[in-house]
């Protein structure tokens, strides 16, 4: 093994070799041998890359949420399967078997629209086909596509047990979704029945109430007028879907209406046809709405088929499954679409007069949750599920505590819906899908759900014909949390791996989802299928939009990963998702969303080039110094802060992983990285490693064992490059990986409260230097002198531990602490108290200098008076928004603020 790296850090080929190193080691099988916690900290070099002893931790276990066999990987994946990564490289280098269980889903209406497009560019349709034909098509296509969303998860570096995966259409599982089929029919909860559901005329299908999802859309109310059949008068009724009143059987008013009560009983004429309806009282309207009577449409609403219920209502659906008017209606509108019936209804409205006005109306409208069409409220035959008794442990395992929400305020939305949650329409009128395993007999009338294929009659021995349903796919995926496992066998994964340990997923499918595999792990295992459910935010563009194909807003990981590398795109979802926050990417700009991340890997790459170089190149004894126990007083001031600094960081990496901010915990491994060990720790030992001064092997064996710790805190955010340089570092052997290696554990032997508060006082003091220096123009390669004045003990110690470093890095030549210089000078107040002064004479052209500062801050004065005139004007603060006030008050004081500096650097320079 080479024990150098590329002068630069490319992605592409090495993220592809280091994914096949880990496949090809198993990684990602929960073994119950491999890593324990990390037990020894910074200061105790032993070499802990690896342990063989078996853990007794419990498993940790996460379901990915099964991607459609269709489709392809977008932001969403991106940032859910990135999450679910992160928290099972944790689990796995604690030392817990670590199962992340991937799957993919049949998708039964997504897949079947995609291959009836396929088969109409060839002029069929699945009809042309027929059902066996079609379905082979089916497989054939799902066959080849279906590993392909998986592999491009492989790309964002998914540390999945893909040895695991099941599909949705999988024998065993399709066994499974019989098996829960029939127990719930069995026991009363599965039932057929004529009911209103939510009907899509582009999918021609069922659909559930959270899949007709509501947006909301600028609409009219119609008010209609309707004449009493014995032409004493009339009514007006409103609505917001005119055409639905050719199947109209009733008017409905509130019983307790005074406007109304007389009429009840009474017969209406309906315009545009030939029918008569009755007024009828009914505590569901509400008085409020429009006129108080609302027409009776019983086949085209849910609560108009439940006031129809109650006064014996006829049902007449007029529209055809495509959204046509159909032969109920009379013949003018037969055939015509839906919306172009709207308008012909209303136009005959207003040509008889009956039209009495239409207002403007915004509401909340359903549509299809795949297409995007809106829904059709339809009476229809379907299969039902009786939620209420599944809900009740439901909600019971939440309040008892045995679930819980991240964040918690999911925990009051999944109370909510299932404290109002209605009966689940499961039955589609698709062909892709599990058939509904019921079969009828026409001989005796009989019909039976079974957990095998029937032929014939149980009864009488007629032939059975099957359901041409299929079901819903929430009703398979419900299943995952057990299914995946082997049940309805009590499998040896089902034993060890259920319930799992938390499920990570987005809240558009609380509901679709989440809700509906902790009602399913109750009911068939008796226990919630996890422990905790992390919802994330939803990745959306800078104008909060979230990322579709439709607003072509949307960002293609993959392309992402191919400019910049996986760690890149991973480093950026995971900083920019706090808890219960969204992620906001330009999808415009991909350098401003993910160049973050791409400098932050050549950082890494290039502090491990140079630790790397000076590591090899020291004499091979040293090397044993990475395995030496460091006595505490060979350290020196820097040692000790890195160490302590080490030793906070794992401390904030666990405790921010723990409480899954995992932004918190990437900005600890970043900021230790990039500020700590590059920026001030490495740049402090530069000497001691070059020979310069003494310690060169204390300064190595720190930085080794500190730089080791880093790279595990950063793995599960940025594995790639982590693994990539980890198995460069001395001592390691054929094999070991990184992804096995033992997450550090905190030391308390590390902490060092001193060595904390007295670097972070060089830091200062270095820190100040280098803004006088820019402020005042010193030439970047001049010395200068600086004196630290009313200096406390603990500057002092830190100057006198220090000094070398303070000189090196700020360029001075004398450093001092005492009485303030004579002359012309710099200064800047230190947070304990202390002034760092810096004499300009000789330093800056005096002259000069003051004539710039004088010009600044005579311009800023012009820009100030100016400023305190506009607002001094009453007709300008009387017209203007608040906002822009706000605005402009803000400027007046910024500006006002930099003068006064600029007058206080002209004292400070005797101007």
């Amino acid at each position: 093994m080479s024990d150098e790296l590329s002068p630069t850090y490319s992605p592409a080929g090495l993220e592809v070799g280091i994914y096949r190193q880990w496949e090809k080691a198993g990684v990602f099988a929960p073994s119950g041998h491999g890593s324990r916690v990390m037990g020894r900290g910074a200061l105790e070099g032993r070499n802990a890359s690896h342990d063989s002893r078996p853990t007794t931790q419990d498993p940790f276990v996460t379901m990915m949420p099964p991607p459609n066999v269709t489709a392809s990987l977008h932001m969403g994946h991106g940032l859910n399967n990135t999450l679910q990564d992160v928290l099972t490289r944790w689990a796995r280098m604690r030392g817990r078997p670590a199962l992340w269980l991937p799957g993919t889903d049949h998708a039964g209406i997504a897949t079947q629209n995609v291959v009836e497009r396929l088969v109409a560019k060839e002029g069929q349709t699945r009809f042309d086909l027929g059902r066996g034909p079609f379905l082979e098509r089916m497989h054939a296509y799902v066959d080849v596509t279906k590993e392909t969303i998986l592999g491009q998860l492989r790309s964002i570096g998914s540390s999945a047990d893909w040895s695991r995966t099941y599909y949705t259409f999988d024998e065993h599982y399709s066994e499974a979704v019989r098996e829960v089929f029939v127990r719930l029919y069995e026991k009363g909860l599965i039932y057929r029945g004529k009911y209103i559901i939510n009907w899509c005329p582009r999918c021609l299908t069922a659909l559930s109430n959270e899949e007709a999802e509501k947006e909301e859309r600028d609409g009219k109310i119609w008010h209609l007028r309707y004449p009493l059949a014995d032409g004493s008068g009339s009514l007006v009724v409103a609505t917001t879907r005119p055409e639905t009143m050719l199947g109209d059987t009733g008017v409905a008013v509130h019983p307790e209406d005074e406007r109304y009560q007389a009429l009840i009983g009474k017969m209406l004429a309906l315009p545009l046809t030939d029918r008569r309806i009755p007024i009828v009282g009914d505590e569901a309207v509400d008085p409020e709405f429009g006129s108080g009577a609302v027409k009776v449409t019983p086949a085209h609403d849910q609560t108009d088929f439940e006031i129809g219920k109650r006064h014996d209502l006829a049902q007449i659906d007029v529209m055809t499954p495509e959204a046509r008017m159909a032969e109920t209606v009379p013949l003018r509108f037969q055939g015509l679409d839906r919306f172009d019936a709207r308008k012909k209804v209303v136009a005959e409205f207003e040509a008889l007069g009956l039209l009495v006005k239409i207002d403007d109306h915004r509401h909340a409208v359903g549509h299809c949750y795949r297409c995007g069409t809106v829904v059709e409220p339809r009476l229809s035959d379907q299969w039902f599920v009786k939620m209420a008794p599944l809900a009740k442990p439901a909600l019971k395992a939440y309040a008892d505590k045995k679930v819980k929400f991240v964040p918690e305020r999911w925990g009051d939305i999944y109370t909510q819906w299932l404290e109002g949650i209605r009966d689940w329409c499961i039955s589609r009128q698709l062909w892709w899908g599990h058939r509904i395993p019921v079969w009828y007999c026409d001989a005796c009338g009989s019909k039976h759900a079974s957990r095998t294929d029937l032929v014939t009659c149980p009864k009488c021995r007629g032939l059975l014909r099957q359901d041409e349903d299929v079901l819903d796919t929430w009703f398979s995926s419900w299943l995952v949390p057990m299914a995946s496992l082997g049940w309805p066998e009590e499998t040896e994964d089902l034993k060890r791996f259920y319930p799992g340990t938390v499920l990570i997923t987005a809240p558009e499918i609380l509901f679709f989802w989440v809700a509906r595999m902790i009602m399913a792990g109750l009911e068939f295992r008796g226990k919630v299928p996890f422990h905790t459910v992390y919802l994330h935010g939803t990745v959306r563009d800078t104008q909060h939009r979230k990322m579709s194909k439709s607003l072509g807003n949307g960002i293609d990981p993959l392309d992402v990963i191919e400019k910049y590398g996986a760690d890149a795109l991973r480093y950026t979802v995971i900083s920019g998702m706090a808890v219960g926050t969204d992620l906001i990417l330009d999808p415009k700009d991909l350098e401003i969303s993910f160049a973050p991340g791409r400098n932050f890997a050549n950082k890494l790459w290039n502090a491990a080039r140079f630790l790397l170089s000076n590591l090899h190149g020291a004499p091979r004894p040293l090397a044993g110094a990475y395995r030496e126990v460091i006595r505490r007083e060979e350290l020196t001031l820097a040692d000790r802060w890195i160490i302590a600094r080490c030793d906070a960081a794992v401390r904030e990496s666990a405790d921010a992983l723990e409480k899954f901010r995992l932004n918190d915990a990437a900005s600890a491994a970043y900021h230790f990285i990039w500020s700590d060990f590059a920026d001030w720790y490495v740049e402090a030992i530069k000497p001691r490693l070059y020979g310069d001064v003494p310690g060169g092997s204390i300064a190595r064996a720190v930085a080794y064992r500190v730089f080791d710790t880093a790279l595990r805190l950063l793995h599960p955010v940025m594995p790639f490059i982590t693994e990539a340089i980890w198995q460069k570092l001395p001592g390691r052997t054929e094999g070991e990986l990184l992804a096995r290696a033992r997450w550090p554990e905190a030391d308390q032997r590390a902490s060092d409260d001193g060595a904390l508060a007295e670097f972070a006082l060089v830091q200062e003091v270095v820190t100040a230097l280098r803004q006088i220096r820019a402020e005042n123009g010193v030439e970047p390669g001049k010395q200068i002198d600086a004196t630290v004045v009313a200096a406390t003990p603990a500057m002092r110690s830190a100057l006198t531990l220090e000094d070398a470093t303070v000189r090196r890095l700020a360029k001075v030549a004398k450093l001092t602490v005492g009485p303030a210089p004579t002359g012309a000078a710099a200064s800047a107040v230190l947070s304990d108290g202390s002034t760092v002064i810096v004499p300009l004479g000789g330093m800056v052209d005096l002259a000069k200098e003051c004539a710039k500062l004088a010009a600044e801050r005579d311009r800023l004065a012009g820009m100030v008076a100016n400023q305190e005139k506009k607002l001094s004007n009453e007709q300008f603060v009387a017209r203007a928004p608040a906002a822009v006030i706000e605005g402009e008050r803000k400027k007046l004081a910024e500006w006002t603020e930099h003068v006064s500096k600029l007058n206080d650097r002209r004292r400070a320079l005797g101007c």
